[in-house]
This record gives C-alpha cells, structure tokens and sequence, in this order.
C-alpha cells in the first residue's frame, strides 16, 4: 500500500467489517453505498489499515477518513461502492487486548433481579472467543447449559490508551460506540458458584455489530435500546437509566486497569431480561419467558447505531 499512515481518530464515520475476497475488510457505510476501503485505498494510491483492529490499535482512524473522503470524490472509486444485499458481514472487531463487562449497570435491571443497586461498579470480562459478527449464528453449549439469556448493551470502543483518566476526559479516550449483546448462561452464571466469567464467554456470546459509529454522532447518555427475540419485544429502555454512565465506567476503570486501543466496553443490559432472581441458589426466569433455545432470533437495537442481528443454534 503506497501513502503515509495518518494518526488520529476517524470522525463522521459509520464503520463495519465485510468478507470479502476469503479475507475480512474494512468498510465505511456512506450515501453511496458499502464502501470497500481496502479496495478505494488500492485505486487511490492512500495508506489505509485493514481492518478496524488495526485501525484503532494503531490509531490510524485519520488514514481511514482520508481515503473514504477522497473515495466520495472520485468517479474512478465507484466499482469500491457495495449494495447492502451484497455484504457478507464479519467480526467487527477480532482481537481487542480486553473485553470489559459491567453488571447490574441500570436502575430497573437490578430491581427486576432483586439486587441492590452496585455502589460501585461491577466489573467481569469476556474473551475474543466469544466475539460474533452480525447476521451470526451462537451454537448453545446444551450439554453443559439450558438456561439461556439475551441482554443487549451499548459497547464503547476505546480509541487511546487511558490510565487514571477523570470523568470530565474519559469521552475524550472514546472511538466510537457499537451494539452489542452480554448473552449469557444463567445456570452456568449462578449455579456453579457463582463464575460470571464462565456463564458470560463461551463461544459467540459476544455478538457486535453491524456499525462502528464514531463518537462525536452519538450521546451515549440518551439512546433508545431495545431487544426483540422472535419478533417479540422484551427489552425497552434508555441509557439514561444507567447507574454508571460511560464516562464513569472508563474513569473508574482506568484507575484500575489500563485501557488500550481498541478495547471494548460492555455497559450493562436495561431492565426485561428473562433471568429475575435466584432461588435456593438456582437461576430463575420470569413465568411468561421461557430460557432461550436453538432456532431462536434475536434482533438489538440501540438509536443511532444500527440494529444487531443473530440466530440461535
């Protein structure tokens, strides 16, 4: 690739990953279609990362908002412009240092399960295994789990490295927001002891996607969020209703543990999960809900960033 890596985070972008060619590739949603920015930045002769890991990790979002610019201009970009029916979405992000989790993080979501509302924030993680792209497919591991939940969140993309960042800074770290799901198993969760690690990262429960949107688009204090399972509305709410907000979470974080970037924030899941409490130690559900179960689909909303998809197996 010929040009100069431009540092800085992309601004005014809408951004996702395609499959493409047997290889995953950077895309940036725009008027005129998907664009591949691999293939723009080839016939433009510009520097562009690969993939939106890249990009954030190498802090080269000002590459990316070079060529997409340029690309918008030029009549010889045009074949680099793909329809919506002709993607092939992939992983949004692929390899992220850590996936950070925070629970009980709305008001109505720690009522429901008859918890106390955190003081702090309670914070668990995932790993890369469980990232799954839009339009996805999460095998459930029934052997080992039955009591299957969904919780749609919105996640935050770090685009600096914070260390002991204040709440006043802590937007000034973020790249970009994204939709997400904290799918979990309730009996894996509660019943073996307590091991939200182990109930909250089997493979796929990290489904992400489709967009990448960059943050100055997006007021992460004031998003609509809902989650429908076969069409079904059984999650509704704001994210005014989180207890810690997103610059609270990073700042708290940060304090504890350094973020790189490209990290990836889970915020919490609002209230209508199907989980609502534990009784003698077991997991239980809400009586009109039934645990999720294979040929189930999921569909996540949250404004301004597109809506997630994935099936169940």
């Amino acid at each position: 690739m010929t040009g100069q890596a431009k540092k800085g985070m992309a601004r005014g972008l809408t951004l996702l990953t395609m499959r493409r060619n047997g290889e995953y590739r950077l895309g940036a949603k725009t008027s005129k279609g998907n664009l591949d920015v691999k293939q723009a930045a080839e016939i433009l002769k510009m520097h562009s990362p690969a993939t939106l890991d890249d990009m954030l990790q190498n802090e080269e979002g000002a590459s990316v908002q070079a060529v997409v610019e340029a690309a918008m201009k030029s009549s010889a970009v045009k074949k680099a412009f793909l329809k919506e029916e002709a993607i092939e979405y992939g992983p949004l992000v692929a390899r992220p240092e850590k996936i950070v989790c925070v629970g009980l993080n709305y008001r109505k979501h720690a009522e429901e399960i008859k918890l106390p509302i955190p003081k702090q924030p309670v914070l668990f993680n995932k790993y890369n295994n469980a990232l799954l792209h839009h339009g996805g497919t999460i095998k459930l591991p029934s052997a080992v789990a039955k009591k299957f939940d969904y919780e749609i969140e919105l996640v935050i993309v770090m685009g600096k490295a914070a260390r002991n960042v204040s709440e006043k800074d802590a937007l000034s770290y973020v790249a970009g927001y994204a939709t997400g799901n904290d799918f979990s198993a309730r009996d894996l969760q509660i019943e073996t002891g307590g091991q939200w690690m182990l109930g909250k990262t089997p493979d796929g429960f990290a489904p992400l996607g489709p967009y990448f949107v960059t943050v100055e688009q997006v007021n992460p204090d004031h998003l609509n969020i809902e989650c429908r399972v076969n069409g079904e509305t059984r999650q509704s709410s704001n994210t005014n209703d989180l207890v810690f907000n997103c610059s609270q979470i990073i700042s708290y974080t940060s304090a504890r543990i350094s973020l790189r970037s490209g990290d990836i924030i889970f915020t919490g899941t609002p209230g209508g999960v199907i989980f609502n409490g534990v009784a003698n130690g077991v997991a239980t559900r809400k009586e009109k809900w039934d645990w999720l179960k294979a040929g189930d689909k999921i569909a996540c909303s949250l404004e301004k960033l597109g809506e997630l998809k994935f099936d169940l197996a």
